[in-house]
């Protein structure tokens, strides 16, 4: 079984291109762009499910239709529309270079106080937002400037952050 810890998401399924059981995948990270994988994770009714690659090509900068292994018909591939795309993070791991979004399911402490899990990442700015799950589940954003950032810990999924005083009662 594959556990959440164990992937990072990189994108979403579109519909399906054609008969043969192509499906449109809408990439936003581009870890799949440098890193080969022989599978992907699709997230299915909450259940994390491998599948692995047969044939791809890239349509633009962030599109990608793609032919997993024995998906053969319009139906098969209608029926993994809105899959959320996940990617094998030791795979990732391997290149030295972590992708932000990489971070995302991590834990978020202020010193030794937890704040939350990290749910996503706003990049759309050029001062990049971490989206912030707290215990009492209120959405807040925690800026992701590297000197806010004390230490970062990959096997324990953990960031330690130095906050500045009274962020979090904004």
């Amino acid at each position: 079984m594959i556990a959440e810890q164990q992937v990072m998401p990189i994108g979403k399924v579109g519909k399906a291109h054609g008969v043969r059981g192509e499906v449109t995948v809408y990439i936003d990270n581009d870890v799949f762009d440098r890193v080969d994988a022989d599978y992907l994770v699709l997230r299915i009714d909450g259940i994390l499910v491998p599948f692995f690659i047969e044939e791809y090509r890239w349509r633009n900068d962030s599109t990608v239709l793609m032919k997993f292994c024995d998906i053969d018909s319009m139906q098969q591939a209608r029926d993994l529309t809105g899959c959320e795309v996940l990617f094998p993070r030791h795979l990732a791991d391997e290149e030295g270079e972590t992708d932000i979004r990489s971070i995302v399911g991590f834990e978020l402490y202020d010193g030794d106080t937890p704040v939350g899990t990290v749910t996503g990442i706003d990049s759309s700015t050029i001062n990049i937002l971490m989206e912030v799950r707290t215990p009492q589940g209120t959405d807040i954003l925690i800026p992701a400037g590297a000197e806010l950032i004390t230490s970062i810990n990959m096997e324990q999924q953990r960031i330690v952050m130095a906050l500045p005083v009274g962020l979090l009662d904004l």
